[in-house]
């Protein structure tokens, strides 16, 4: 399900990245693309693939150096207002229809456990270019502190309703017998 959703998520961003790039908007647009509300914006750079006559939508052949993976960027340093780590992205809520409504942030926690979940918009994000020259990576800012992060409210995962049984069985009118049952005398 992970893998599902990491894959669900890039695929967004690529689809996202391609359509805030298309020259001409697409005939159906009904929200912004999701690539106006990440952090790093899409390079202007980005050459999409000619699409064919009953194509609407155009391909986008490579990554460009401003633009993030969904695979690399769950775990990505997030700095407070102060410049010290805080917590990292542990994950990405997007809706239906691709755009990315938060990032989840994993605050406090040692190696993992103990972390608390705190899901906030792309907008509350600034890009901080890591020292390519050291070999850093790119981090996130945020103008809270950890202290406030901690105070936050706790990110609460959807958790679809389960199947309830009233015993009734499959057909609602109480179990059948089964069909390996030997037969009654009469």
């Amino acid at each position: 399900m992970k893998q599902l959703m990491i894959g669900a998520a890039a695929a967004a961003l690529m689809v996202s990245a391609a359509s805030a790039q298309s020259p001409s908007p697409p005939a159906s647009s009904g929200s912004p693309p999701a690539a106006q509300s990440t952090p790093a914006p899409a390079s202007s750079a980005t050459t999409p693939a000619p699409a064919s006559a009953g194509d609407n939508a155009a391909m986008v052949s490579s990554q460009k150096p401003d633009q993030w993976m969904a695979s690399s960027f769950k775990g990505t340093d997030v700095v407070g207002a102060d410049d010290k780590k805080i917590g990292d992205i542990s994950d990405i809520l997007f809706n239906k229809d691709g755009k990315i409504d938060a990032f989840v942030v994993a605050v406090g926690g040692f190696l993992g456990m103990g972390a608390k979940e705190v899901a906030l918009p792309p907008t509350a994000f600034q890009v901080m270019a890591g020292d390519k020259s050291k070999g850093e990576a790119d981090k996130l800012k945020v103008s809270t502190t950890q202290d406030q992060l901690k105070q936050a409210q706790n990110f609460t995962r959807y958790e679809p309703p389960r199947a309830t049984t009233t015993g009734a069985g499959p057909g609602g009118a109480g179990s059948r017998p089964s069909t390996n049952t030997p037969p009654t005398g009469r």
